[in-house]
């Protein structure tokens, strides 16, 4: 879909009128997923994720490896009925509650406000390209409108934090 913006009066072409693109839905995430801060969120999922994974997967293998392999050092007691299998199999629930609450703190502390300004910015640039479709379907039936407060179209489209410097 092809609409127009006036061109700047600073411009060559000053008043002429220029075609600006407005992107789909799908054009908009695609550009999203090629953005420098999609790659950055995303990185910061991984840095996180996979050695918490991993480092949780090889505490929970090594309580079944040592649970089959060690059933003698598994049944020592530690304290009345409570016996080393039965302290590790408690460890294994305090562990998943921590690797919870790191996850959370992780997401809040290092991507939530960059994920949220890239939802901010595809749910703009989607909301104008359905506002637009809608006015073209409306001018082709003669039922043009306009409300104040919503995009031009045709406008700019917006970009994220790094997009603009």
């Amino acid at each position: 879909m092809e609409k127009h913006d006036r061109g700047s009066t600073g411009s060559p072409g000053a008043g002429t009128i220029q075609p600006v693109r407005v992107l789909s839905a799908p054009e908009v995430y695609s550009e999203v997923q090629r953005s420098a801060d999609f790659r950055e969120v995303r990185s910061r999922y991984r840095r996180f994720a996979f050695p918490a994974v991993a480092g949780f997967l090889l505490w929970y293998l090594a309580y079944v490896v040592t649970a089959t392999a060690a059933p003698g050092l598994m049944a020592r007691p530690v304290a009345g009925a409570l016996n080393v299998a039965m302290l590790a199999g408690l460890a294994q629930f305090v562990t998943t509650f921590l690797l919870t609450w790191a996850y959370a703190r992780h997401a809040r502390l290092y991507r939530d406000q960059a994920a949220l300004e890239l939802r901010w910015a595809v749910t703009l640039e989607t909301r104008q390209e359905q506002i637009c479709r809608e006015r073209t379907r409306q001018k082709q039936a003669g039922q043009e409108q306009t409300h104040p407060g919503e995009p031009r179209c045709g406008a700019r489209p917006v970009r994220t934090r790094s997009e603009r410097v």
